[in-house]
């Protein structure tokens, strides 16, 4: 049966197979850096992890007293402005300040580290902009 056996033939590749995302992609230095077993296993300090994760905690402890204080309504109602405002971003290679989530924080009326000296994964060095943008979208 000619047609079971051209069934069985595949003649085409997919895209996918053949997409730099595969399996043995490369690890790009440019975009990464270089790589460092011990900075993936442990923390360099102990106080690391609670800095890294105190917005998400502070913003826990900020739900719970409101929802004692209020209700299970006001904590679902912030949660749903604050994914509202995530989803609304401007394109990867202009700075956003992100002034309406300080507004829901409770952030734009204090003054830190990010507004003297800046934010350090802010940086003033602009990519190219199709290259960003291709690299978001997942095309490279």
């Amino acid at each position: 049966n000619s047609r079971g056996t051209a069934s069985l033939l595949k003649d085409t590749i997919s895209f996918t197979d053949v997409s730099a995302s595969g399996l043995f992609e490369g690890h790009d230095l440019l975009r990464r850096g270089f790589t460092s077993v011990k900075n993936e296993l442990l923390p360099s300090h102990p106080l690391q992890l609670t800095e890294k994760n105190f917005q998400l905690n502070q913003d826990k402890t900020n739900f719970a007293r409101l929802r004692n204080i209020q209700g299970i309504h006001a904590p679902l109602k912030l949660q749903m402005e604050f994914r509202a405002v995530k989803q609304v971003q401007r394109l990867p290679f202009l700075h956003s300040s992100n002034m309406a989530m300080d507004i829901l924080r409770g952030n734009d009326e204090c003054i830190g580290f990010e507004d003297i000296l800046n934010d350090p994964s802010q940086s003033e060095v602009m990519g190219e902009p199709h290259m960003m943008m291709e690299h978001k979208l997942g095309l490279l």
